[in-house]
């Protein structure tokens, strides 16, 4: 999620394209999240780890 997120706020920069920002933030956000959780040990839907 994380790579995407990136993805998609690089594309969005380059094409001037302010949806594409404003979702990759938000993708880049959670992906973040979902990986400190996943990292400190907290089970993350289920799972030990986040990959």
């Amino acid at each position: 999620m994380v790579v995407f997120g990136l993805i998609l706020l690089i594309i969005g920069f380059v094409l001037a394209i302010k949806l594409l920002w404003t979702i990759g933030m938000i993708v880049l956000l959670v992906g973040l999240v979902l990986w400190a959780m996943g990292a400190l040990g907290h089970a993350v839907g289920g799972r030990r780890h986040y990959y």
